[in-house]
């Protein structure tokens, strides 16, 4: 029998760590499933994930992968995810041949299964592996941006895919949380590199550049030198075709991990992990057709805004900024634009994925 003293301990101990823990998951749809096509010459379809790293990591080697897509995963934003993965396959020539790398916390073994679980619940033959990211290798060097979801340490994970991902992944796409694509998959990662260029994305060179940084930044000749002889046009990192073994020869982790320490001590950038980014890569891109970001919907940083499609064709739809279609359906306000995202959402009912455009 408990004695009154002790009581009231155990119970506040229960309390705190009732509040401490991680609320459920969404139980999310199972996805329909996607076959390879017979007119498009895939490789035999891969294995789904079995949860041993050994034979995830045989798979991701497997020349039967044709492609390779590298996301972050986590409770916040996995419902984005799971729209992104099945538009992913929805639209790919190959999608049994399409093999995802998800980069999760390393500080929540438990989260981490639960998040896998849940990936694998509606893709029963998805081919993918986990990979746990030590947050602690960037949380000294993150400075407070403009909007706090731009200042999570998983969002920098996407600087240290050369040193995560196997060593025989050579290219890879990267995409953000909250895109979907209309287009084949194939088509992004096939984006020729030309020697030496370790990265392709869309560039905006008519995006105001200057704004990036901090008028302080610009005041100083040896900081604005960065981008001398070089034709510097703002990209967004959300979309990106990565050649690994060239990202590793010329060391670029360390050289973003160099500024974002300099950051740290002097204020030249307001915004995340994009700058960084731009200081090492802007002007030395392989630039890819807009058609694959379509980004901005999301509105701005603060309120969050409807914007509209840019003008031309469209292979990708990005809701960077504030607004997330997720949450702008659930409040009962959706931009019109959500609309289409709504199609692959895994919490709703299935609206006939067949039918998406």
């Amino acid at each position: 029998m408990l004695t009154m003293s002790r009581a009231p301990l155990l119970l506040a101990l229960l309390l705190l760590c009732a509040a401490g823990a991680a609320a459920p998951l969404p139980r999310f749809r199972e996805a329909p499933h996607f076959t390879n096509s017979a007119s498009a010459r895939c490789p035999a379809p891969l294995p789904p994930a079995s949860g041993k790293d050994g034979a995830d990591a045989d798979a991701a080697c497997s020349p039967r992968a044709a492609v390779h897509v590298a996301m972050t995963l986590d409770a916040s934003y996995l419902r984005g995810t799971m729209a992104a993965v099945l538009s992913v396959l929805r639209h790919a020539s190959c999608p049994e041949s399409v093999y995802f790398h998800f980069l999760t916390s390393a500080g929540s073994p438990s989260r981490t299964e639960d998040l896998v679980a849940a990936v694998r619940a509606s893709f029963p033959s998805l081919a993918f592996r986990a990979y746990p990211f030590d947050e602690s290798r960037v949380a000294g060097r993150i400075s407070a941006s403009v909007r706090g979801a731009l200042d999570r340490p998983l969002n920098y994970a996407r600087s240290y895919l050369a040193s995560t991902l196997p060593a025989c992944v050579r290219r890879v796409v990267y995409l953000d949380s909250d895109v979907v694509l209309t287009d084949d998959v194939a088509a992004l990662a096939a984006t020729p590199l030309p020697e030496g260029a370790a990265v392709a994305a869309p560039e905006y060179c008519g995006a105001n550049f200057t704004a990036y940084f901090t008028p302080g930044f610009w005041a100083s000749p040896a900081l604005a030198g960065t981008f001398r002889g070089r034709r510097a046009c703002y990209f967004n990192t959300g979309v990106m075709v990565l050649d690994l073994p060239r990202w590793r020869a010329s060391g670029y982790t360390a050289r973003i991990e160099g500024w974002m320490e300099l950051q740290r001590r002097v204020r030249i950038y307001e915004l995340g992990s994009l700058p960084p980014f731009l200081l090492v890569f802007a002007g030395r891109i392989a630039a890819v057709d807009h058609r694959w970001n379509q980004h901005g919907l999301g509105g701005d940083n603060y309120r969050g805004l409807c914007r509209g499609l840019h003008a031309g064709p469209v292979s990708l739809l990005h809701w960077s900024g504030k607004g997330k279609p997720w949450d702008r359906l659930d409040a009962g306000r959706p931009c019109p634009l959500d609309a289409v995202w709504a199609k692959y959402d895994l919490l709703r009912p299935d609206t006939g994925i067949d039918a998406v455009l």
